[in-house]
């Protein structure tokens, strides 16, 4: 064989293998690792291109800039109760190793961020100016986290103040609570000769514990960050591959600092602000995707489709909210348990983010109830009388959830024309077929 048929030939398989993994694995019906491997990929690579998750880690990066001082503010704040500030600022210089002078001069920003905090007018004033900050760019990250999910509903103010200041406090806790029992642990070995033969363990055990500890921050988020039930084994397997790739990330940044430094003296200190910024956006890249791949995997099997359910028409969105609509007011008549959004993806063959935005529109428009199930799931119920409640009524609302009055004076403007519409879909549009839009004169139809 030719070496020109040769590349050709190894063009084609090439292709062919791509077009399977974007396209044939989701007519693949039996399960397999392989199959199930090749769908979270293609599912998170979608998800992270339709949601337009770089914009989200632009947008997060900014907010993490409004946000640092104050969050220094607060571990610094913390770390002094603990009597660990040297300990911080160690850990500052150890993770920066080339801007000392940017950490020296941030800090005397902390400080002055913290003695103003403790002056305000009111008592506890500077403390919630400081929470608030850190509230406002938790709620930003819940935001895009529910965006991922296809959660519509966010938390209340309520949930918003109290969850977000516990993580708050218990985070910076946690992390001085580690370095403490990290010094702890090697200080009582080097003072306890019988000891002495734990120290391979205990080196292994403090040199792993940053990577153990990010790889539990990285799946705690992915679990408790977004508004609704996510499994804990898939934000574990998420949370270890963000893990590796964020110490990756580290690395790199780490003796990205040095080289800048190294050979541009110039402008090192001053490359260290873009370099800062490239680094947490990548960061916060990682984290949604982390998100993206969490929910591939809890929901893989509600995606053996191909297309974009943005791009469905209107005819074809109505069809399958009479078909979901059907199933939930049938299963109530049945006295049978609420199917979730999962069970009505799976069973019936509609896609998890159809489902997600027809049972939105249902809920919001007053035709679904959301009923409370076990393991913190909800399912959904009528919440119309079922005994007489017809195909047409249910089409005349679900045409008119929604605003119907986002132009002003619009039904007034064009009375004739809406009244026109109105009568001909009460005959079925029969006499629609025999009017030509041409001959329709919207100035005639104007109200003067």
């Amino acid at each position: 064989m030719r070496l020109a048929d040769r590349i050709t030939d190894i063009i084609a398989k090439v292709q062919k293998m791509i077009h399977f993994c974007w396209i044939g694995v989701w007519r693949v019906q039996h399960d397999t690792f392989k199959t199930r491997v090749i769908k979270t990929l293609n599912l998170s690579i979608r998800s992270f291109m339709d949601r337009d998750l770089q914009m989200k880690s632009a947008a997060l990066t900014y907010s993490t800039v409004l946000a640092i001082v104050p969050a220094f503010a607060l571990l610094f704040a913390i770390g002094r109760g603990f009597g660990f500030q040297n300990l911080l600022e160690d850990e500052l210089y150890t993770i920066f190793p080339a801007q000392h002078k940017v950490i020296e001069t941030s800090l005397v920003f902390v400080d002055q961020y913290l003695a103003d905090a403790s002056k305000g007018v009111f008592v506890g004033v500077g403390i919630l100016i400081l929470l608030w900050t850190l509230i406002s760019l938790l709620s930003t990250i819940e935001d895009a986290f529910n965006n991922v999910w296809d959660v519509k509903s966010s938390r209340s103010l309520y949930q918003k103040f109290t969850d977000y200041i516990a993580i708050c406090l218990l985070i910076p806790v946690l992390m001085i609570c580690s370095s403490g029992v990290s010094i702890f642990m090697s200080t009582m070995v080097q003072n306890h000769v019988t000891l002495a033969f734990l120290t391979p363990i205990l080196n292994l055990a403090l040199e792993t514990a940053p990577f153990i500890l990010s790889w539990l921050a990285f799946s705690l988020s992915f679990l408790l960050i977004p508004n609704t039930k996510v499994k804990f084994k898939y934000a574990l397997v998420s949370g270890i591959i963000c893990a590796v790739a964020f110490g990756v990330l580290q690395f790199m940044f780490v003796n990205g600092q040095i080289y800048v430094t190294k050979y541009n003296a110039i402008y090192g200190s001053f490359a260290f602000l873009p370099l800062l910024l490239v680094w947490l956006q990548i960061s916060w890249l990682i984290l949604l995707f982390g998100c993206g791949l969490t929910y591939s995997m809890q929901n893989i099997f509600a995606f053996n489709f191909v297309g974009d359910v943005t791009n469905v028409s209107a005819d074809y969105y109505r069809k399958m909210a009479m078909v979901v609509m059907c199933v939930i007011v049938q299963r109530f008549q049945r006295h049978e348990k609420p199917h979730t959004r999962a069970e009505l993806s799976t069973l019936y063959d509609i896609p998890i983010r159809m489902v997600t935005r027809i049972t939105d529109t249902l809920h919001t428009g007053g035709l679904l109830y959301r009923v409370s199930l076990e393991d913190d799931r909800y399912g959904y119920a009528p919440a119309v009388e079922t005994e007489s409640y017809t195909a047409a009524d249910f089409l005349t609302t679900l045409d008119a959830i929604g605003d119907s009055d986002f132009i002003p004076c619009f039904n007034t403007r064009y009375p004739h024309l809406i009244s026109m519409i109105e009568k001909w879909e009460a005959e079925a549009w029969q006499n629609a077929k025999d009017t030509l839009l041409k001959d329709i004169n919207i100035e005639s139809v104007m109200a003067k």
